[in-house]
């Protein structure tokens, strides 16, 4: 919710700190646009410069969003901006790669969780110091039996468990 401003000295001085902020209504817009499919690319791209990181993140989720922005979005500052990202399905592999990378573990938790992961990707993740990230790679369909194979030697026993399991429905379902 923005905090409307009415007296124009506080709103300079806000501008001279850099305390920008957009009326209510103005900032609703501005949300609403973000997210509407039907915005332009050009839009997208201004929008995605806003000062507001829920504008942001709208943009990241919208499936307008080009593959250009989408990786330019996956380095924003906010963590939802990039698990926007990660969640839109025209994300591609380099954004996934970079996303996998990330400094917030739960960013690269929701990739490591993501239907639509490339596998490049979780084979990144399956060296993750995070053990929950392991386990989830070694849940996710999209891994690599190759990937699997490794994380079947994880410190984590848990992880281990999965990544076996997993390797046996493959070779289940390959042999049905």
């Amino acid at each position: 919710m923005a905090v409307i401003y009415h007296r124009p000295a506080l709103w300079g001085l806000m501008l001279i700190l850099g305390m920008q902020s957009l009326p209510a209504d103005e900032l609703e817009q501005h949300r609403r646009e973000a997210a509407h499919p039907a915005t332009g690319v050009t839009r997208l791209q201004e929008l995605a410069r806003d000062a507001d990181w829920e504008v942001r993140q709208r943009v990241s989720r919208n499936r307008r969003a080009p593959i250009n922005l989408l990786h330019q979005l996956a380095g924003d500052d906010h963590p939802q901006v990039r698990i926007g990202v990660a969640t839109n399905l025209d994300t591609g592999e380099r954004t996934f790669l970079k996303l996998a990378r990330d400094p917030d573990p739960s960013v690269r938790s929701v990739v490591a969780r993501f239907e639509y992961v490339p596998a490049s990707a979780l084979a990144i993740l399956a060296e993750d110091a995070d053990g929950e990230i392991r386990y989830e790679v070694a849940r996710n369909l999209n891994t690599s039996a190759a990937t699997l194979r490794k994380l079947r030697d994880d410190p984590l026993p848990e992880v281990r468990q999965m990544a076996q399991l997993s390797l046996a429905k493959r070779r289940e379902e390959e042999g049905e």
